[in-house]
């Protein structure tokens, strides 16, 4: 069991109506229970809860006068996740996947698959199928890629990204994601904390499918699978970014952190972990 205090703050210059769609609250699974849980704004606001996407990830939903806003979220996360051993995970069969998973195959707006598909098996279709196999394709894009903030935009793909080399973290969980699905394993985009991250801000890492469970892989190798806490998933990024405008607001400040409250974690990323 672990235990992990995360939490941000978001400042806003609002300079007209704007609505805003957060997605920074954690996740509640039985691997991952929250306690001491607190959101607020400055000035107070009404805010909706609601929950959307395939796997009803939470959203709050608030409709901001011009105003300075301040928005500060806090939470203990317990997290108890399911270890194995890599080489005791295998792949799933596609005529075996439950329906839900199946949609984590296809192409998506940063995730294109279709077009990577060809590199995709001739780079890694002749491995040994199983965990290994989608942990050396998060280690090829970490060799081939540089990690090098700005480098990237909000229109930027998994195949831009190979012909640039260059990313974020939601550009190698892109590139990771699309490569999985190009030899057929179902993958998946994560949005979250992670303990100790640098620089700190909200985490993009990615899961597959394997042997029936979601198995987490941080490609960026910046953080441990055993230090992610999961705020919510989707086909990529845009189906779980951290804030959602209509209207006009700027961005004054973005504070986000993730800290264990026990013995530090180990910084391998060999454990297969899964906390879905």
């Amino acid at each position: 069991m672990t235990k992990i205090q995360i939490g941000s703050k978001l400042v806003y210059q609002v300079r007209q109506p704007t609505i805003f769609l957060l997605k920074i609250a954690a996740a509640s699974t039985q691997h991952q229970v929250l306690s001491d849980e607190s959101l607020t704004f400055d000035p107070q606001i009404d805010v909706e809860q609601c929950q959307v996407g395939l796997e009803g990830n939470r959203l709050h939903r608030l409709v901001v006068q011009p105003c300075q806003l301040s928005i500060a979220y806090q939470a203990t996360a317990e997290l108890t996740p399911e270890i194995e051993r890599p080489r005791d995970v295998g792949e799933s069969e596609a005529a075996q996947m439950p329906p839900e998973v199946l949609t984590y195959m296809n192409p998506s707006r940063y995730c294109e698959s279709d077009l990577l598909a060809r590199f995709a098996f001739e780079e890694f279709g002749q491995l040994d199928p199983g965990f290994g196999r989608v942990q050396a394709i998060c280690d090829w894009v970490n060799r081939h890629l540089e990690y090098s903030p700005g480098s990237t935009t909000a229109t930027t793909t998994a195949s831009d990204v190979l012909l640039q080399r260059t990313g974020v973290c939601r550009d190698y969980a892109h590139l990771a994601i699309t490569l999985c699905r190009g030899i057929g394993i179902p993958a998946r985009y994560v949005s979250g904390y992670a303990v100790d991250l640098q620089p700190p801000d909200y985490h993009g890492f990615m899961e597959a499918f394997l042997d029936g469970h979601w198995y987490l892989f941080d490609p960026t190798r910046l953080a441990s699978t055993l230090g992610l806490v999961r705020i919510g998933v989707g086909r990529d990024a845009a189906d779980v970014a951290f804030s959602t405008l209509t209207g006009t607001a700027a961005m004054l400040e973005k504070n986000v952190w993730a800290t264990s409250l026990g013995s530090q974690l180990p910084s391998s990323q060999d454990p297969a972990v899964s906390t879905a």
